[in-house]
């Protein structure tokens, strides 16, 4: 990103004001957050799905322990990779963290958690796990033809963590998502009251950064971390879904060469970002434009 632009928006920040940061991965986030931090004081709050657990520090891109040192983190590296975790479970501890008082700056590419935070989020009862193990088994042809009619029409239908919840909801409190959602309450942090930031990026900037990322992460040791869990991989687990996982766990069964490993967790992270960049354009237009680079 523009090093005079981020100064600007840092310097213009008011003190003591909550700060969102947003932005595909790869993008410079943790480090704007840093510059933020070091300049009005904070603590960082992570908002990212995949680096709240403790088994991907290198896999998930988290804040090294030197970045760690320079300010304080939350929510980084805290759970365990089997775990059930959710927007709702994230929400609430970040509530936890605001009512300790100090300055947040929230950071992350989960769009749902922001959206969540700044919006409101429906107050729908936890899905039994008889319930989402049954799930998983069943196609999404399936998942979706169990859809009540108001919910599917609000869905991405091609997304299937999106349809499988929708379709876990239903069977487990016999309402649909759409009705659960229009009972949402106030939102922790009305945009309104905070500095919102998202990050904007040139994609061919962004792509070179997700291939030399990756390749970072395997020389810093990735491997070795998807290695660790190997014995207990199981691909429906939330953790182990995270972007190069799969991936890196193929080449360990000989599927792939690490080569081709190498190859598919990078478009699969260029796909990712791209619709974390689809997020942004559609739904935080309202938020502070940052360009990168």
């Amino acid at each position: 990103m523009s090093h005079d632009a981020a100064a600007t928006l840092i310097e213009s920040t008011p003190t003591g004001k909550p700060v969102l940061i947003a932005g595909p991965t790869a993008s410079g986030k943790s480090a704007l957050a840093l510059q933020v931090a070091a300049t009005g004081g904070g603590v960082i709050v992570n908002a990212d799905a995949s680096q709240v657990y403790a088994c991907w520090r290198i896999i998930s891109a988290r804040p090294s322990a030197q970045e760690e040192a320079q300010a304080p983190h939350k929510l980084y590296g805290h759970l365990d990779q089997d775990v059930p975790y959710s927007t709702g479970h994230w929400l609430r501890e970040v509530d936890a963290i605001l009512q300790q008082g100090a300055r947040p700056i929230i950071v992350g590419g989960t769009g749902l958690y922001f959206q969540a935070l700044t919006e409101g989020l429906a107050n729908i009862p936890a899905t039994p796990s008889e319930v989402r193990l049954h799930a998983d088994t069943l196609p999404l042809e399936v998942l979706l033809g169990g859809l009540d009619a108001p919910t599917a029409a609000g869905l991405d239908l091609a997304n299937r963590a999106r349809v499988q919840r929708a379709w876990e909801v239903l069977q487990a409190t016999g309402r649909g998502l759409a009705d659960w959602q229009a009972e949402t309450p106030a939102p922790l942090l009305p945009l309104d009251q905070c500095t919102a930031i998202a990050l904007h990026v040139d994609r061919d900037w962004l792509n070179a950064r997700i291939a030399q990322r990756f390749d970072l992460m395997l020389a810093q040791g990735g491997l070795d971390e998807v290695r660790a869990i190997a014995p207990n991989y199981n691909p429906n687990l939330p953790a182990h879904k995270a972007i190069g996982v799969p991936e890196l766990m193929a080449h360990l069964r000989g599927e792939y060469t690490l080569a081709e490993a190498r190859d598919a967790a990078v478009i699969a992270t260029r796909r990712y970002a791209k619709r974390q960049r689809t997020w942004i354009r559609s739904k935080m237009s309202d938020w502070q434009a940052l360009q990168c680079p």
